[in-house]
């Protein structure tokens, strides 16, 4: 007979959590687990997470319950043993999570937590014959397929599709851009017999240009996908790769972030420019009006000569690796503020494992109507200057937002230009 073991944190456990946590410790043992998928109530402390999803995992230190937290633009993976996941998942379940879903193949188990912090809990007929697969190594199912000729071409994969061990990381990089495009095109207003007209700024060897054209292409789109680069060398090789696959609707050329001509475009992609190019960028997309702005930033220095703290937060300027960190902050939050006066929708987010970069955030932007007027979104961007001591900041500048009050007069969003 199994019983779910009492969690120290909790000072009570009611009946119906302990049977359900007896049920996923009996499943997991004898085998008949399929799953456990946790749903976050609304609103909750993690407001990007969308749900928790359980299955068991064998792994060389022995069996684990993997727990996947599923958030808006990332997945995040923790294998436990038992004994702690199921400590984990009753106090979650006491939490920010309002149902779960115990799939086995004998029955579904369904807890459901009331607004008043009552339990109930239901049984249904299974809908799995099948237990879940154990295997850690199983067979991913990813949005763009490794076997594709031109991951090949660039160096990430071997022909028959094996990620090259050396390139692991770019591969994730380039799995997570698509994810991430996949999402911020979702719902886009433009017609499938439309094209989805995308350039990358500053796309080096063109990793992420040629995902985002074979992701548009595979998925319906219509499409004209432009790689932007200083580098001669880069453009030249990047389109005899594209003209060898035939990858009809995709072409670099020679330029930089200020001088690329951008007629009628809908998404814009600046990964890693460097300092102020990315505002140059995020300008650059502002201006011309486009739909979605996707940057991560590289290299904050020009704030931190200016940044001031007060008094009270001397300390975190006081040492160079805490100013430059605050740099960074400070600069993203604002970048996201302007974004947010000029009109656009804006979330900031991990963009790929800090253990493979450290500039590994993303500003992702949908140009929206904008909601109350732009006097207090205004507001809100010279109130973060002010706190800091900021006087100038190259994409303010750039979208003719003055950041001291006392010059500002009546700031307002710049037209879109698409000449």
């Amino acid at each position: 007979m199994f019983v779910a073991r009492f969690p120290a944190s909790l000072p009570y456990m009611p009946p119906e959590l302990a049977d359900f946590l007896a049920a996923l410790e009996r499943t997991f043992m004898d085998g008949s687990l399929v799953k456990l998928t946790l749903v976050p109530r609304t609103p909750n402390a993690e407001p990007t997470l969308r749900r928790l999803v359980i299955r068991p995992v064998a792994l060389r230190a022995g069996p684990r319950l993997a727990m996947i937290f599923h958030h808006a633009t990332r997945d995040e993976t923790h294998n436990l043993p038992l004994d702690a996941a199921r400590q984990e998942i009753a106090n979650r379940l006491t939490r920010e999570f309002g149902r779960a879903y115990l799939f086995t193949t004998a029955q579904v188990l369904e807890l459901e937590r009331s607004d008043s912090g009552e339990f109930h809990l239901r049984r249904r007929p299974p809908e799995h014959a099948t237990p879940a697969d154990w295997r850690h190594d199983r067979v991913r199912h990813y949005l763009l397929d490794p076997r594709v000729p031109w991951l090949a071409a660039l160096g990430v994969t071997h022909p028959d599709g094996r990620v090259r061990e050396s390139r692991a990381a770019k591969f994730r990089q380039i799995q997570k851009f698509t994810e991430i495009l996949s999402h911020q095109l979702t719902g886009l207003p433009i017609p499938r017999g439309e094209p989805v007209r995308l350039v990358d700024m500053g796309c080096g060897k063109g990793y992420l240009t040629f995902a985002a054209w074979d992701w548009l292409h595979r998925s319906g789109w219509k499409t004209r996908v432009r790689g932007i680069e200083a580098r001669q060398d880069l453009v030249d090789s990047a389109n005899r790769i594209a003209r060898q696959l035939g990858c009809e609707g995709l072409e670099f050329e020679t330029g930089t972030i200020a001088s690329a001509a951008l007629p009628e475009v809908e998404v814009l992609v600046a990964l890693h420019a460097c300092d102020t190019a990315t505002d140059d960028a995020l300008a650059r997309g502002v201006q011309a009006g486009v739909a979605v702005i996707l940057a991560a930033p590289c290299c904050h220095k020009e704030l931190r000569p200016q940044l001031r703290a007060g008094p009270p937060l001397d300390p975190l300027l006081r040492h160079g690796i805490l100013r430059e960190r605050q740099a960074e902050l400070v600069t993203d939050a604002l970048r996201a503020a302007l974004l947010e006066w000029a009109g656009y929708a804006t979330q900031v987010f991990e963009f790929v494992s800090p253990e493979h970069t450290a500039k590994n955030l993303m500003i992702a932007a949908r140009r929206r109507v904008p909601a109350g007027p732009a006097e207090g979104r205004a507001g809100k961007v010279r109130a973060l200057a002010a706190a800091f001591g900021l006087r100038t900041q190259r994409l303010a500048s750039l979208l003719g937002f003055p950041l001291v009050e006392a010059c500002a007069g009546t700031a307002k969003p710049r037209e879109p230009d698409r000449a």
